[in-house]
Order: structure tokens, then sequence, then C-alpha cells
């Protein structure tokens, strides 16, 4: 794990994030930091589609948003020591105000240039969690400008008794959840992250992602954190839960939820037997 010193973030921040449901935390990683991530998590998103030689005009659009690789830690020791950093996952419990955190599942996020917008959603619709102690790390490997598909966030929306699932995956345009009743009157706020800070949004935050009308592809690491204790909350499949069994009303406390903090003395990895019931699933999507 990282020798670094892990954050413990200004009241003002957190106070920030409860009331808005989204937080920039500013020189979470140096320089060197984020160039070695990037290297490291480049090299697993061309690995995982290598096989995806299709122009983004042939592809589906959802995958016009956005390459989606998912649970890269598993497959790759090496992005496993970034999605363990014990310091967005000290930031994350912070904010949660909980003690201990696990990971839900990482992914890479890479907007192609000339991606279409990402769909406004909220993230916990998605996942079978009875509880909604969720925070996502959004971390820009060069930094986010609204040209490039920056995040935009409805704030307060995660206080506003919304968990709305919103089909992001077909082929037409899914219902807009920021003309919903419960959002009226608020507005979207886009925000840019320089390169080395985090975005924190919680799990029933509504956002979006603009296009990306750069030549360069939008570059994106994000963990998605919870508190630890969070129940399966139903009986939708997802492998962070039925690869380990957890049946609902259980605790989610598998293989691939490790208590990230507080942190390990070692990066956390799976058995065999994980890595290759993974590598049998090929849409991780959880759709209705």
């Amino acid at each position: 794990m990282s020798n670094v010193s892990t954050p413990t973030i200004d009241a003002s921040l957190v106070e920030r994030f409860r009331a808005d449901g989204f937080v920039v935390v500013p020189d979470v990683f140096d320089a060197t930091d984020m160039d070695a991530m990037a290297v490291t998590v480049d090299a697993a998103v061309a690995a995982d589609q290598a096989d995806d030689q299709r122009a983004l005009a042939d592809k589906s659009r959802y995958e016009q948003s956005f390459q989606q690789c998912i649970y890269l830690w598993v497959r790759d020791p090496a992005v496993a020591r970034w999605s363990a950093d014990p310091r967005p996952a000290a930031i994350a419990a912070q904010l949660l105000g909980v003690e201990a955190v696990r990971m839900w599942h990482d992914q890479a996020l890479y907007k192609e240039a000339g991606g279409r917008e990402t769909d406004p959603h909220q993230d916990h619709p998605y996942w079978p969690i009875a509880e909604t102690d969720q925070v996502t790390a959004w971390i820009p490997l060069d930094g986010s400008t609204a040209a490039a598909g920056a995040m935009a966030y409805w704030p307060g929306s995660h206080r506003a008794g919304l968990d709305e699932f919103v089909d992001i995956f077909g082929d037409v345009d899914p219902d807009d959840i920021g003309s919903h009743a419960a959002l009226r009157g608020i507005e979207p706020v886009t925000v840019e992250v320089p390169r080395g800070s985090v975005a924190f949004h919680h799990g029933l935050t509504a956002h979006r992602a603009g296009a990306n009308v750069t030549s360069a592809t939008r570059r994106v690491h994000t963990v998605i954190y919870m508190a630890d204790g969070c129940r399966r909350g139903g009986d939708r499949r997802h492998p962070s839960v039925d690869i380990d069994g957890i049946e609902v009303g259980q605790p989610i406390d598998g293989e691939l939820t490790p208590i990230l903090w507080p942190a390990a003395s070692t990066v956390p990895s799976v058995s065999d037997r994980v890595v290759d019931a993974l590598a049998r699933i090929r849409d991780y999507r959880q759709k209705r």
C-alpha cells in the first residue's frame, strides 16, 4: 500500500458535501502519482478493449458516452494499488461520517473524442444495496474541463427523496431526471476538476457529463465506496454480490468488496475463483 499519509479534510468540505451531494477535494494526488496512475489505467483499459476495433459511430448510444471498464483492480494488480489507495478511501469515510468503507467496484470511464454526453442519472438505483451510504471518487487523469466532458451535479439532489432508475443503456433518449418534480428549481452545476484533485459525489446525487468536443480522450478512473455494514437490498443481479453469494438482507462483505479504510497493510486481492467468475461475465451493466 501507499506510504503517504492519509488526509484529514477540512470540516468545510464535509459540510459542503453533505449540503450539495458533491465536493472537489484539492491535491489528493501529486503529479508523480497522476503520471503513474495514468500509465497503469491506460494499459488496463487498452487490454480490456483490445478486441473492440469499432469506430465511435458504430457503437451503441451508451458506448458513445464512454468506454466503461469495470473491476480493473481484479484483473490488474497495478490498478489495484490505485483503486485501494488509502487517501480517497479515508476521504470517503469522512464524507459519509463512518469509520470504515468498502469498495463496491472500480471502473475506468474513458469518453472518446467526439463522445456524446452522459445522460443525467443517479447511481444508487443501479445497485442492489439497501442503504444509500455510497460515494464515488471521480479521478480525472488529466483534470477535467467542460469541453472534454466534465461532470455536472444537481446540488442537494441527494436530499430530495429521489431514488429513480433511469435507463441510460438503451437506444432512445431516457427520461430526463433533471425534469423530475423533486428537482424543480435546481440547476445543474458543471464542475471542472484540476489534475490531482478528486471529485466526490453521493450515490443519490443526480449528475451528468458533457460531450467531449476536444480531440483527446477524457480519461477518468473511479472508485465507488460504501459504508461497511451495507446490506444487499434486492435481487437485481450484480457481480459484487452475486459472485460472493451475498443474499438479500445480508451484509455485503465478500472478496469483491474489500474494506479500503481503515487501510490494510497489503493491496487487496481475490481468489482464482472470483477472477474466473468475472472473466465469464461480459456485461456488468445492471438493467431492469
